[in-house]
């Protein structure tokens, strides 16, 4: 023992290891290198050898090498670099946390409501209960306004609303504008629908789907997104502004589609508030806003406007003020006289209480003529004067004056309301008077069809297969275990905007999450199935805007918004199930029918070109989320990106910016889209040889009558019709002869383009069972050059191709779809050139409301834009005028920011495509001179247009017949003098 120790006590025996020890010191000896030690670059990197010295000596930390060198790691043949710098900055951290993007606003959970949202489930299996509706109007009407109110009704938010503070406790709520891009502009953008139960003034619930459409005439694809879902619509008008122009366009829209309507007179307040106007006056204002709205449905279906007629007797127009939480039609203002008084019929009440009827109070009895002096109309009386009174009282008297006189009325409000301001207290007051929506839901559920009465017309209009079928008999009677046919119309992005969901309505079965569906494209035809694939629906949402709730399975009749079946829709299609009953075959809803059409265009690059892939995704995602916008690569390999106008794509280009690519991306002047046309007959038959020099091909291009065009974009005319009807079409209105009306072959581009091609060949000149097996490759070649005219590769117009002559060789194979094809091409192009051939602009249709004294300000700024007023007048009961124009796109950028400067703000511009006008000038003048930096003349315009274009476009700038016609015809005609050296 005492050998261990010395005569100091220290220990100098033999230390033992632990094996623990042992174990990481030889771990840790694995990162001791020596730095001389060649062997250790080997392969085996042994541990250093360190037996030579002594067991207790010092190894320095400069000595040591605790980590392999590059050239340990890597090899000697690998060629390493160091930075000394660290590159990164320190405002950067080395770990980032993970980031996530919200661009939408969101409930973080299921926000408490009025009513069972079980009860809300139940409904569903109800059709009959259900109303499927669109709120549409003009913007900052009121739309978005009237479903807070309701949104205020059935969900209890309140306490939330009244803890807001600062800045945000003024602001709108605006529940249905979940974008952070919606909020900061004060305008919706997106359709935003949402589900609510809802009583009736019995007290009987009903589930009302609603969906918010946006005002902005540039935003009417959404509209019409939301009108393919609804069983009818909710005209909202303000009663100051009247009828709008993009009121206008949603009537045409509404009726022609054979919708059901009504008519919300909202902002009622403002006739008192704005416009002071007396009681008599408000009336003769609000008769003359239904009579505007009726008198264009009347010119929308002349003859038929008394059957969709709109007036308030007969209970299908609410007056609304959405701001100050009421609305009433006459039946339901006519229920709260019966409510005090008793014995009254409240529908014949109602019956008397609009239009040149009149009350005497002394007689208490009611006339159709105004018999003493202080007899009033009914309206007046009953309605106008309490509303005044009311009015009146909330915003002149002191709280002690006041709380008498409501409390007369049945209101109720606590000390502290009293002194409030005077909008709070009245929208109290005007509250606890009105009630809930109980008008509104009678209106909607009496005027409105149910899914299972509105089936019938959703499939006559948008279905394409046959209506006799199996599947057709279920949706017919929303059988909710029938086969699964649900038809998507919109896309919504999630919150994090990577994913989508499908927003569509269940026609047939019932939506259940895990169900495997066919999801049908636009493109798919019981023919043809490429446009077809299976997914299966990952969860089922019932839609309400800030929140989605989940179910387990959504019935027929009913809105669903479905995750899991999005990658391959682009626009609309059509869910059904794998496989359908006695296998029966599967068809699509017919695309949508917009208003508009896309003629704003833009360029888009990638600021990095190798970002270029991120950016192409971020274009397919874009045209998921808006509906009517379009892309496309130009051969000279620009991106393009088409819209309806300024404020369409600068909302487009945020989304590609912000949301969906996350990158910087430059952005071109924009431009606008240009089409071709001719305007006499070509002056001579123009003809092309086949490559193989076997077949010939003879044609002649014509301008077609005015509104063929228009017949073919409305769908009066179809060439997929039976040949019998199409051509019946053309003679009865047109006055074609038979023979040339059954001869039309194809309408170009596609099956609603707006050219003709027509067999003109006579059966002694031409062997027609040889014309016949190529007609099908002369198709395609006719389709071709519509799609891409020669002037500027834009579409051709209004013109159509007669096909004269035809010389076919015998043997089929030198009549193949390679030789015809291009040669029918070719001709197009040759004959349309001899053809005077013209350009073709779009132009807006420009509506400004402003005061009268700045109406001067709109002429000026239209002249100078080569644009021109149309009408001119006031808008009756308010001191604004309202001024109606053209003007063309391509010099419409910028003209509403030009017009407010001028007006300092007090001018509204609305801009909507209204139709293609013929540029002035000969496209194909070469004695034009087009200077730099210096406008065209008006007779160089087309010219101007054609050069700039073309050169764009990457193509060269002269434009010649020479290119196409045959050598012979080219030389012949040059001889005779009719083409221009």
């Amino acid at each position: 023992m005492d050998d261990l120790y010395d005569e100091f006590g220290n220990f100098i025996g033999e230390e033992v290891e632990s094996e623990e020890e042992s174990v990481r010191e030889d771990e840790a000896a694995k990162y001791a290198y020596d730095e001389d030690d060649e062997d250790v670059a080997g392969a085996g990197r042994e541990v250093m050898d360190l037996d030579e010295g002594p067991t207790n000596a010092v190894i320095l930390h400069e000595d040591k090498q605790y980590y392999p060198t590059a050239e340990q790691t890597y090899g000697a043949e690998v060629e390493t670099l160091v930075e000394e710098v660290d590159a990164q900055p320190l405002s950067q951290p080395i770990v980032a946390p993970v980031e996530e993007k919200k661009f939408n606003i969101e409930e973080a959970d299921l926000p408490p409501v009025f009513f069972d949202r079980n009860f809300m489930t139940s409904l569903m299996n109800f059709p009959e209960q259900t109303r499927n509706i669109a709120l549409a109007g003009h913007l900052h009407h009121g739309k978005t306004a009237f479903m807070d109110m309701l949104v205020l009704e059935t969900h209890d938010i309140n306490d939330r609303l009244e803890r807001r503070a600062g800045r945000n406790k003024d602001e709108q709520l605006r529940y249905t504008d979940v974008s952070i891009l919606e909020r900061e502009r004060g305008l919706s953008v997106k359709s935003a629908p949402m589900s609510l139960v809802l009583q009736g003034t019995k007290g009987k619930s009903h589930l009302l789907n609603i969906i918010d459409t946006p005002g902005h005439v540039n935003f009417v694809d959404e509209v019409a997104a939301g009108f393919r879902l609804v069983d009818g619509v909710c005209l909202v008008v303000d009663v100051l502004e009247g009828v709008q122009v993009n009121t206008e366009q949603i009537i045409k829209h509404a009726v022609l589609e054979d919708i059901p309507m009504t008519l919300i007179l909202n902002k009622m307040d403002r006739l008192i508030l704005e416009l002071r106007l007396p009681p008599k006056e408000a009336y003769f204002k609000i008769r003359q806003v239904v009579e505007e709205v009726n008198a264009f449905i009347e010119k929308t279906i002349p003859g038929k406007g008394a059957s969709r007629r709109l007036s308030p007797e007969k209970g299908n127009v609410l007056f609304a003020c959405a701001e100050l939480g009421w609305s009433f039609t006459l039946q339901s203002f006519a229920k709260m006289y019966t409510d005090t008084f008793g014995d009254i019929d409240t529908e014949e009440f109602a019956k008397r209480l609009w239009g040149d009827i009149y009350f005497n109070p002394k007689k208490r009895t009611f006339t159709r003529k105004g018999l003493e002096p202080n007899s009033s109309r009914s309206f007046i009386h009953f309605i106008l004067e309490p509303i005044y009174k009311l009015f009146t009282h909330c915003i002149a008297d002191t709280p002690e004056d006041l709380r008498p006189v409501l409390e007369s009325l049945g209101i109720k409000l606590k000390p502290s309301q009293y002194k409030s301001d005077a909008k709070d207290l009245l929208k109290l007051a005007c509250e606890q008077f009105f009630g809930p929506s109980n008008g509104f839901v009678d209106m909607v559920v009496r005027h409105i069809p149910s899914p299972f009465d509105a089936t019938e017309r959703y499939l006559e209009k948008y279905y394409t297969g046959p209506l006799d079928s199996k599947v057709a008999e279920s949706m017919r009677s929303c059988n909710q275990d029938g086969p699964l046919v649900i038809h998507v119309s919109k896309l919504f992005n999630t919150s994090d905007a990577k994913r989508f969901y499908s927003f569509g309505r269940v026609l047939s079965g019932t939506a259940r999450p895990g169900s495997q569906v066919r999801v049908l494209g636009e493109g798919y035809t019981v023919d043809d199935e490429e446009d077809m694939v299976v997914a299966a629906m990952d969860e089922v949402f019932i839609a309400n805007t800030r929140y989605n709730i989940p179910t387990d399975g959504i019935p027929a009749g009913q809105w669903a918004l479905l995750s899991g079946v999005d990658n391959s829709i682009v626009k609309t299609a059509t869910l059904v199930s794998p496989k359908l009953e006695n296998d029966e075959d599967a068809y699509i809803f017919k695309p949508l029918t917009h208003f508009t059409e896309s003629v704003l265009k833009v360029a888009v690059e990638p600021v990095n070109p190798s970002e270029l892939p991120k950016m192409l995704d971020g274009l397919r995602k874009v045209q998921k989320s808006y509906p009517l916008i379009g892309t496309k690569v130009e051969e000279s390999g620009e991106h393009v990106v088409l819209g309806t106008g300024e404020l369409y794509m600068d909302c487009v280009l945020h989304d590609l910016r912000k949301l969906y690519s996350d990158m910087e991306i430059k952005v071109s002047d924009p431009v606008t889209r240009f089409c071709e046309t001719v305007v006499e007959q070509s002056m001579t038959q123009c003809f092309a040889i086949t490559p193989n020099k076997k077949n010939r091909i003879t044609m002649i291009a014509e301008p077609l009558d005015d509104g063929i065009a228009r017949d073919i974009e409305s769908g009066a005319v179809k060439i997929r019709d039976p040949a019998r009807k199409t051509a019946e079409f053309f003679e009865s209105n047109y006055g074609w002869d038979k023979l040339a009306a059954r001869s039309i072959w194809a309408f170009g581009p596609d099956d609603t383009g707006t050219n003709i091609l027509q067999d003109d060949t006579l059966p002694g000149e031409v062997d027609k069972k040889l014309l016949r097996g190529v007609r099908e490759s002369i198709r395609q070649g006719f389709s071709w050059a519509t799609r891409e005219g020669p002037l500027t590769e834009e579409p051709i117009r209004n013109t159509k191709f007669r096909l004269t002559d035809i010389s076919l060789a015998s043997e089929a194979i030198f009549r193949g779809g390679g030789q015809i094809i291009p040669t029918a091409r070719r001709t197009c192009y040759s004959s349309f050139l001899l053809a005077s051939p013209r350009l073709m602009e779009p132009v807006y249709a420009v509506s400004v409301t402003c005061l009268d004294s700045f109406t001067t300000e709109v002429y000026t700024c239209l002249s100078r834009r080569r644009g021109h007023v149309l009408s001119e007048g006031p808008i009756p009961g308010t001191p604004l005028s309202r001024v109606n124009g053209l003007i063309p796109v391509i010099d419409s950028f910028g003209f509403e920011t030009d017009l407010r400067i001028k007006t300092q703000g007090a001018a509204m511009v609305s801009l909507s495509f209204d139709n293609w006008n013929v540029v002035p000038g000969d496209p194909l003048d070469k004695g034009v001179v087009v200077r730099p930096l210096q406008a065209a003349s008006v007779q160089a315009t087309a010219r101007d247009f054609v050069l700039k274009t073309r050169r764009r476009k990457g193509l060269s700038d002269d434009v010649s017949v020479g290119t196409f016609l045959e050598g012979e015809q080219w030389d012949e005609l040059k001889e005779g003098g009719l083409l221009d050296m």
